[in-house]
């Protein structure tokens, strides 16, 4: 069974950087990333590979990055500039909504 282990959220002030991991336990599918969801929302999409392309959602676009490490099984997502607009359980994805989920970690980003 594939697992996906994240790790790197926490407590920031606003204008603070994170750098969230997810570690894979073969090699990535064609389409992973990194989803969120706030308490009272939808889980929403923050960033993702697809194939070689990269997507991310207007609202993080100029401050989040993501990256991956296909040898290490492990994609990234570095977050600057965070906002309290950011604070969210955040889940890594592999296959898409019908793929396989992490746990989720908690970021929080006080004002």
């Amino acid at each position: 069974q594939v697992r996906l282990v994240e790790s790197g959220g926490g407590l920031v002030q606003s204008g603070g950087s994170l750098r969230l991991s997810c570690t894979a336990s073969r090699s990535f599918f064609n389409v992973v990333g990194w989803y969120r969801q706030a308490p009272g929302k939808q889980r929403e999409l923050v960033a993702i590979f697809s194939g070689d392309i990269t997507e991310y959602r207007d609202s993080v676009l100029g401050r989040f990055t993501i990256s991956r490490d296909n040898a290490k099984n492990t994609v990234y997502l570095q977050m600057n500039s965070l906002k309290p607009e950011d604070t969210a359980i955040y889940y890594c994805n592999m296959g898409g909504a019908s793929g396989i989920w992490g746990q989720g970690t908690q970021v929080t980003v006080s004002s």
